[in-house]
């Protein structure tokens, strides 16, 4: 068994919620800690908060920005199978998408898209990334990949609070087809026979392991 605590090149945990004051102070309870806010996702209706839980790994809890209407499709990564808040989907970093979207794995992955939005104070931060369809693909198992560009990566900004990623890993119903797609895209996860889904644990300052 894979016993690291995420793949190398984790980027962010996207944690879903119906509603986003609500579901931040959910975290916040579980973990014993508190999230710093993030910002609007102008055109998808979202905003987010974010907790820092590794080197330059985050938790993005993302949900319905009460700014913005709502998209005609609906909420982008909000539409899967999985009641929320349930953790949808994560993100791996990627320094050429061009060439993931185009590859063997594209169509996984979706186009490739530029986004910005504003941080609390002001300024504006970069990124680009695949967008697939939603559900995300194989119950979110399947990652997006994200380039920061010239941007610094948002753990440059948050602060410690002592939570930590224990391990990333997956259940499907057929883990061979999935590591096989996974591996397409040069993704290890560890992936186990069982309902499909995501699984984060989460090592609190407490010393507790949440599990998402």
């Amino acid at each position: 068994m894979d016993h690291r605590p995420a793949p190398p090149g984790t980027d962010h945990l996207v944690y879903a919620v119906p509603q986003l004051a609500g579901g931040v102070r959910d975290i916040e309870a579980r973990l014993g800690v508190r999230l710093t806010p993030g910002g609007s996702h102008p055109g998808l209706g979202t905003r987010n908060s974010l907790l820092r839980i590794g080197d330059r790994v985050y938790l993005e809890v993302v949900g319905p920005d009460p700014e913005q209407p709502a998209p005609p499709g609906g909420l982008w990564l909000a539409r899967g199978p999985a009641p929320l808040p349930a953790l949808v989907t994560w993100a791996a970093r990627s320094g050429d998408l061009d060439a993931l979207a185009g590859g063997s794995g594209g169509d996984l992955l979706g186009p490739v898209r530029s986004m910005s939005r504003a941080r609390p104070g002001g300024d504006r931060i970069a990124w680009t990334l695949t967008m697939p369809g939603d559900p995300p693909p194989r119950h979110g198992i399947v990652p997006f990949f994200i380039d920061w560009g010239d941007t610094p990566h948002p753990c440059s900004e948050l602060p410690d609070r002592g939570v930590h990623l224990a391990r990333l890993h997956a259940r499907h119903p057929d883990p061979a087809v999935v590591c096989r797609e996974l591996g397409q895209l040069g993704v290890e996860l560890a992936v186990t026979v069982g309902q499909p889904g995501l699984v984060a644990e989460l090592a609190t300052p407490a010393g507790d392991r949440i599990t998402l």
